[in-house]
């Protein structure tokens, strides 16, 4: 029976245990660069079997909050080297969580200044981090996005396989496509966020359609075994919201079985938030939808996030429910948390007042337990 602190081989990656550091955005790479303060960070948590790293924009125009860093600019790829290198050094695993924002964005973040796009133009409910011209970090309204004419598709496909190769260039284990939270490739499979009449819209297959796509061309470029993607089927960030969502996500795992990806990561409930919640008038199935998966063939590891402590993590790996479990906001405030949860010692609560923007304070100043 395999444990949470037992070494697992997820795709081309082996790792030293099962708990995962899942992505947390800290608006902390002026300049979409990653830099000294960052290489720090991931380096002080590189106990974790895998780290996944914040979002990383693909391109400026999938750039949705201030400081995050890139993966399109070359003196990004020069920075986020040195954040590999260091995890490597110090025995760790590292992935990059390969993001398009969509219409979570702002004019003042755009190329141009100029409107964000989405599947449709449906305006988020939702709210972005921007610089202000006094230096200040602020959280605004999204702007109005325009929608994506078909003819563009394929050119942010393209975005997707270059950020992969870029990625493996900066010296990452792998990447995990984000999937997940409100963001483009879910506003395409989310109804409400999904009116389009042409193949990327209506039909479950069709709005499943982009990501798909996206997928194919990153595991093509560097390998189904260095190849994750995250979801959230329920949860409401950034305005998503579908009033079924159990059949497309049945449909879009089952698909995700021909690839032979590394891992599926799985946000249950709201992200976050509440794991009970939510949409429609069904609580969602999380059991059926790994097992979709199973009986479809797919062999990726099934790794579980949300709100999991170190009882419901031991047991969901023990009984078969996970190969992996993420952790967020714990491995802000613990960066030795593997060894903490492995000890079962007090964890550290995360300061929120310093999650977004700054410097080292509530970012690399958490001890450890020794």
């Amino acid at each position: 029976m395999p444990t949470l602190f037992d070494p697992v081989s997820v795709g081309d990656i082996p790792l030293a245990n099962r708990v995962a550091m899942a992505p947390l955005t800290r608006n902390r790479s002026p300049g979409a660069v990653p830099n000294d303060l960052n290489v720090t960070y991931y380096e002080q948590r590189a106990s974790a079997g895998l780290i996944i790293t914040e979002g990383t924009p693909i391109t400026q125009q999938g750039q949705g909050y201030a400081d995050v860093p890139g993966l399109y600019l070359p003196e990004s790829i020069e920075g986020w080297k040195r954040v590999t290198e260091a995890v490597h050094r110090a025995g760790g695993r590292i992935v990059t969580q390969i993001w398009h924002v969509g219409r979570v964005s702002h004019t003042s973040l755009q190329p141009n200044g100029g409107a964000p796009v989405a599947p449709s133009a449906i305006r988020a409910k939702s709210k972005t981090y921007i610089i202000n011209p006094d230096g200040s970090g602020a959280f605004v309204d999204t702007s109005e996005p325009r929608a994506l004419d078909i003819s563009e598709i394929p050119g942010i496909i393209e975005d997707y396989r270059k950020a992969a190769r870029a990625a493996i260039d900066a010296g990452f284990d792998g990447v995990e496509i984000h999937g997940a939270n409100g963001y483009l490739i879910d506003q395409f499979l989310r109804s409400g966020t999904n009116h389009r009449a042409d193949a990327y819209g209506g039909p479950i297959a069709n709005r499943a359609r982009f990501a798909l796509e996206v997928v194919e061309a990153v595991a093509k470029e560097i390998g189904a075994g260095r190849t994750g993607i995250r979801i959230s089927p329920v949860t409401p960030s950034n305005d998503a919201s579908d009033p079924n969502p159990q059949p497309i996500f049945n449909y879009l795992i089952e698909k995700l079985a021909d690839f032979d990806l590394a891992f599926i990561h799985v946000i249950e409930g709201a992200t976050g938030g509440d794991r009970n919640h939510q949409q429609g008038d069904k609580p969602f199935d999380w059991d059926a939808l790994r097992d979709i998966y199973r009986k479809a063939g797919g062999k990726g590891a099934w790794m579980v996030n949300n709100g999991y402590d170190r009882e419901n993590a031991i047991a969901a790996v023990e009984t078969g429910k996970a190969d992996l479990v993420s952790f967020g906001r714990l491995f802000i405030s613990n960066p030795d948390l593997v060894h903490r949860l492995k000890e079962n010692l007090p964890l550290t609560e995360p300061k929120k007042e310093t999650f977004y923007g700054g410097g080292a304070p509530g970012y690399t100043d958490y001890p450890t337990a020794a």
